[in-house]
């Protein structure tokens, strides 16, 4: 049997069956009814009018659920490229999927010890979908909120550049808010756990020119080499007010401040403290360092 003749098979199945269904048959007398009013009345105007409202909310609802597979696989390779970019590793037309895969292994860690966490799905696991689930964050005291986040998944995942076995970069996850929104980012460092080689903000909403400029290649060239802890062991990474003179010590500390976006270099800075401290990775970085400079 042709294709045509399964397709009208199939229709006439479909309309003996409509035409014994009840509640179709009072919707074929209601729409004849309508139809059979003149354009000019109020019922006619309403009843097609919430008709197209419901046929166009199925579309809709048919498009979102046939793209969200699309949507994911987006977001997944968007995700991808920043953090290869992040690490020094992204190449214009390359594989980004592949270039992840051979060049980027992702870890879990447990926020509170600094252990890796092995009995979780590293691939789906998703740590801001985790910050927002009560059984999988903590709350941050007032005190300590100094990115303020107000919460923070128990579970962080990170990113290692190796080579071989040694590695040769750690990436991190942070965010902190801003002037307007919670931006979103990843701290690159060496294996020391103390040098920085990039930072990368992947979503905020600062504002353009001003905050917005986080996500400029010249200011992020700045970040390269700063140093994160003073030798006390203190975070003393910031950004300052101007242009940092290099000539003066603790310069290696400093970073230029964002021209017009006093607020949002604040937020920078404090999500940078936070983070690093034993609030956020320094546990983590306490337990990889001896690992690092044993290779």
């Amino acid at each position: 049997m042709s294709n045509e003749k399964k397709q009208c098979k199939t229709t006439a199945s479909l309309c003996v069956k409509l035409d014994k269904c009840e509640h179709y048959q009072k919707f074929a007398q209601y729409r004849d009814k309508i139809l059979a009013l003149s354009n000019e009345s109020l019922e006619k105007t309403i009843a097609i009018a919430l008709s197209l409202c419901f046929v166009c909310a199925i579309l809709v609802s048919i498009s979102a659920v046939a793209l969200k597979p699309l949507q994911v696989e987006n977001k997944a390779m968007d995700m991808k490229k920043n953090i290869l970019d992040v690490a020094g590793l992204l190449t214009e037309g390359s594989n980004i999927h592949q270039d992840f895969a051979e060049k980027i292994e992702a870890k879990l860690v447990n926020m509170e010890t600094g252990e890796y966490v092995e009995d979780l799905d590293v691939i789906t696991y998703d740590q801001r979908k985790a910050a927002k689930n009560p059984a999988q964050n903590t709350l941050i005291p007032k005190d300590k909120d100094l990115a303020s986040i107000k919460v923070k998944a128990k579970i962080a995942k990170v990113y290692l550049v190796k080579e071989g076995e040694a590695i040769k970069s750690i990436i991190l996850p942070v965010h902190g808010y801003g002037l307007w929104s919670t931006m979103y980012g990843f701290l690159a460092l060496d294996a020391d756990g103390q040098t920085v080689q990039s930072i990368n903000f992947y979503d905020q909403a600062e504002t353009p020119g001003l905050g917005g400029e986080v996500v400029n290649p010249n200011w992020r060239a700045l970040w390269s080499g700063k140093q994160v802890y003073s030798e006390s062991g203190e975070v003393a990474l910031k950004l300052i007010k101007g242009v940092v003179d290099n000539t003066k010590d603790g310069s290696e500390f400093q970073v230029d401040g964002l021209a017009g976006a006093t607020l949002t270099s604040t937020g920078v800075s404090n999500l940078i403290k936070y983070w690093m401290s034993n609030e956020g990775f320094a546990p983590y970085l306490d337990k990889i360092r001896p690992e690092c400079e044993g290779e």
